[in-house]
């Protein structure tokens, strides 16, 4: 990545949720955070292999979190993932 490129943080956790109808984590200090990735396509392709690894536990879910939204509240909504 270039010194001028624009970072785009996202973060992938996952963890067994308490009931498929919310996003409740049942133990927290089981929270897997798969780690910190510098684009959405990074942070998608590991989100999609930790979901495949997990996919006979329909309790057992992973999420994408944009943390560039979070650090920069303001940040152009119309920017890519």
């Amino acid at each position: 990545m270039s010194d001028n490129a624009q970072q785009l943080l996202h973060l992938v956790i996952g963890g067994e949720l308490t009931d498929l109808e919310n996003t409740t984590f049942r133990d927290l200090d089981k929270l897997d955070i798969v780690g910190v990735f510098p684009s959405y396509a990074t942070a998608h392709a590991a989100w999609k292999a930790k979901a495949q690894q997990t996919v006979d536990n329909a309790h057992m879910r992973y999420f994408v979190v944009h943390l560039h939204r979070l650090l920069d509240p303001g940040q152009d909504a119309k920017s890519p993932r």
